[in-house]
Protein backbone atom coordinates (compact mmCIF):
# COMPACT_ATOMS: atom_id res chain seq x y z
CA UNK A 1 0.00 0.00 0.00
CA UNK A 2 1.63 3.41 -0.94
CA UNK A 3 2.10 6.19 1.69
CA UNK A 4 -0.30 8.25 0.47
CA UNK A 5 -3.38 5.91 0.45
CA UNK A 6 -2.37 4.72 4.04
CA UNK A 7 -2.37 8.58 4.96
CA UNK A 8 -5.21 9.10 3.20
CA UNK A 9 -7.62 6.04 2.70
CA UNK A 10 -8.74 5.96 6.75
CA UNK A 11 -10.08 9.40 6.51
CA UNK A 12 -11.99 9.19 3.09
CA UNK A 13 -13.64 5.95 4.33
CA UNK A 14 -15.93 7.53 6.27
CA UNK A 15 -17.62 9.85 3.83
CA UNK A 16 -19.06 6.95 1.91
CA UNK A 17 -21.79 6.13 4.71
CA UNK A 18 -22.20 10.02 5.73
CA UNK A 19 -23.34 10.26 2.02
CA UNK A 20 -24.77 6.87 1.26
CA UNK A 21 -26.36 6.66 4.78
CA UNK A 22 -26.57 10.12 5.77
CA UNK A 23 -27.87 11.57 2.69
CA UNK A 24 -31.21 9.12 2.82
CA UNK A 25 -32.32 11.32 5.69
CA UNK A 26 -30.40 14.70 4.73
CA UNK A 27 -30.20 14.81 1.23
CA UNK A 28 -28.17 17.85 0.56
CA UNK A 29 -25.07 15.52 1.83
CA UNK A 30 -25.21 14.29 -2.10
CA UNK A 31 -23.99 17.75 -2.64
CA UNK A 32 -20.39 16.15 -1.69
CA UNK A 33 -20.29 13.92 -4.63
CA UNK A 34 -20.52 16.79 -7.32
CA UNK A 35 -17.83 18.42 -5.23
CA UNK A 36 -15.53 15.33 -5.11
CA UNK A 37 -16.29 15.22 -8.80
CA UNK A 38 -15.47 18.80 -10.03
CA UNK A 39 -12.09 18.18 -7.46
CA UNK A 40 -10.93 14.66 -8.95
CA UNK A 41 -11.73 15.69 -12.37
CA UNK A 42 -9.64 18.44 -12.07
CA UNK A 43 -7.00 16.77 -10.42
CA UNK A 44 -7.01 14.05 -12.91
CA UNK A 45 -5.38 16.49 -15.65
CA UNK A 46 -2.52 17.07 -13.62
CA UNK A 47 -2.69 13.49 -11.73
CA UNK A 48 -4.50 10.73 -13.79
CA UNK A 49 -6.09 8.15 -11.79
CA UNK A 50 -4.47 9.55 -8.69
CA UNK A 51 -8.16 10.17 -7.01
CA UNK A 52 -9.03 6.68 -7.53
CA UNK A 53 -6.23 4.79 -5.85
CA UNK A 54 -5.96 6.97 -2.70
CA UNK A 55 -8.69 9.79 -2.10
CA UNK A 56 -11.79 7.56 -3.49
CA UNK A 57 -14.21 7.38 -0.31
CA UNK A 58 -15.86 3.88 -2.14
CA UNK A 59 -12.12 3.00 -2.82
CA UNK A 60 -11.46 2.75 0.59
CA UNK A 61 -14.52 0.76 1.60
CA UNK A 62 -13.71 -1.38 -1.20
CA UNK A 63 -9.94 -1.84 -0.04
CA UNK A 64 -10.39 -1.59 3.74
CA UNK A 65 -13.42 -3.67 4.14
CA UNK A 66 -14.52 -5.73 0.72
CA UNK A 67 -11.12 -6.90 -0.07
CA UNK A 68 -11.38 -8.90 3.48
CA UNK A 69 -14.46 -10.59 2.19
CA UNK A 70 -13.41 -11.13 -1.64
CA UNK A 71 -12.74 -13.55 -3.88
CA UNK A 72 -10.41 -11.48 -5.61
CA UNK A 73 -10.46 -13.30 -8.63
CA UNK A 74 -9.10 -11.64 -11.64
CA UNK A 75 -11.23 -9.10 -13.21
CA UNK A 76 -13.09 -10.69 -16.49
CA UNK A 77 -11.60 -9.21 -19.93
CA UNK A 78 -15.16 -7.49 -21.01
CA UNK A 79 -14.54 -4.90 -17.60
CA UNK A 80 -10.88 -3.53 -19.46
CA UNK A 81 -12.42 -2.88 -22.59
CA UNK A 82 -12.92 0.88 -24.36
CA UNK A 83 -16.06 -0.31 -25.29
CA UNK A 84 -17.66 -1.94 -22.40
CA UNK A 85 -15.41 1.24 -20.06
CA UNK A 86 -17.39 3.70 -22.37
CA UNK A 87 -20.98 1.80 -22.89
CA UNK A 88 -21.10 2.00 -19.02
CA UNK A 89 -20.12 5.45 -18.75
CA UNK A 90 -22.85 6.91 -21.30
CA UNK A 91 -25.26 4.71 -19.87
CA UNK A 92 -24.66 6.33 -16.30
CA UNK A 93 -24.47 9.27 -17.91
CA UNK A 94 -28.51 8.91 -19.21
CA UNK A 95 -29.88 7.52 -15.82
CA UNK A 96 -28.15 10.17 -14.22
CA UNK A 97 -29.57 12.67 -16.62
CA UNK A 98 -32.74 11.47 -16.67
CA UNK A 99 -33.10 11.30 -12.50
CA UNK A 100 -32.06 15.05 -13.11
CA UNK A 101 -34.62 16.35 -15.63
CA UNK A 102 -37.46 14.31 -13.52
CA UNK A 103 -36.39 15.26 -10.04
CA UNK A 104 -38.83 18.09 -8.58
CA UNK A 105 -35.90 20.15 -9.01
CA UNK A 106 -35.58 21.58 -5.74
CA UNK A 107 -31.87 21.81 -3.50
CA UNK A 108 -33.18 17.85 -1.39
CA UNK A 109 -34.64 16.39 -4.74
CA UNK A 110 -31.13 17.20 -6.79
CA UNK A 111 -29.05 16.04 -3.84
CA UNK A 112 -30.72 13.03 -3.25
CA UNK A 113 -29.94 12.37 -7.09
CA UNK A 114 -26.20 12.57 -6.03
CA UNK A 115 -27.06 10.42 -2.97
CA UNK A 116 -28.67 8.06 -4.85
CA UNK A 117 -26.35 7.63 -7.47
CA UNK A 118 -24.03 7.23 -4.82
CA UNK A 119 -25.79 4.28 -3.45
CA UNK A 120 -25.90 2.60 -6.60
CA UNK A 121 -22.66 2.45 -8.01
CA UNK A 122 -21.85 1.55 -4.18
CA UNK A 123 -24.14 -1.64 -4.23
CA UNK A 124 -23.12 -2.47 -7.39
CA UNK A 125 -19.27 -2.03 -6.65
CA UNK A 126 -20.20 -4.57 -3.41
CA UNK A 127 -22.25 -7.13 -5.42
CA UNK A 128 -19.18 -7.30 -8.35
CA UNK A 129 -16.68 -7.56 -5.57
CA UNK A 130 -17.16 -10.67 -3.41
CA UNK A 131 -17.68 -13.00 -6.27
CA UNK A 132 -15.01 -11.48 -8.49
CA UNK A 133 -12.41 -9.03 -6.79
CA UNK A 134 -12.85 -5.90 -4.29
CA UNK A 135 -12.30 -3.28 -7.16
CA UNK A 136 -14.00 -4.87 -10.10
CA UNK A 137 -16.20 -1.74 -10.36
CA UNK A 138 -13.21 0.44 -10.52
CA UNK A 139 -11.90 -1.76 -13.21
CA UNK A 140 -14.77 0.43 -15.57
CA UNK A 141 -16.10 3.12 -13.02
CA UNK A 142 -17.75 5.78 -15.15
CA UNK A 143 -16.05 8.53 -13.03
CA UNK A 144 -12.56 6.67 -13.50
CA UNK A 145 -12.87 6.20 -17.52
CA UNK A 146 -13.55 10.06 -17.84
CA UNK A 147 -10.47 10.36 -15.74
CA UNK A 148 -8.38 8.49 -17.88
CA UNK A 149 -9.46 10.51 -20.85
CA UNK A 150 -8.60 14.09 -18.80
CA UNK A 151 -5.14 12.55 -17.75
CA UNK A 152 -4.36 11.45 -21.49
CA UNK A 153 -5.18 15.45 -22.25
CA UNK A 154 -3.44 16.71 -19.60
CA UNK A 155 0.04 17.22 -20.09
CA UNK A 156 -0.01 14.46 -22.93
CA UNK A 157 0.58 11.99 -20.18
CA UNK A 158 -0.17 8.47 -20.96
CA UNK A 159 -2.50 6.23 -19.34
CA UNK A 160 -2.72 5.89 -15.51
CA UNK A 161 -4.03 2.57 -14.13
CA UNK A 162 -5.04 1.35 -10.90
CA UNK A 163 -2.72 0.54 -8.51
CA UNK A 164 -3.34 -3.18 -8.10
Amino acid sequence: MSKDKKLYQPIMIWLLPVIVIGGLFYPPLGYLVAVMMVFFLTLSYFRGRYWCSNLCPRGAFLDLVLSRFSLKRKFPHLFASNTFRWTVFFLFMVFFAVQLITSERTFYAIGFVFVRMCLLTTIISVILGVPIHYRAWCSFCPMGTLQTKIAVLGKGKKKKTLDK
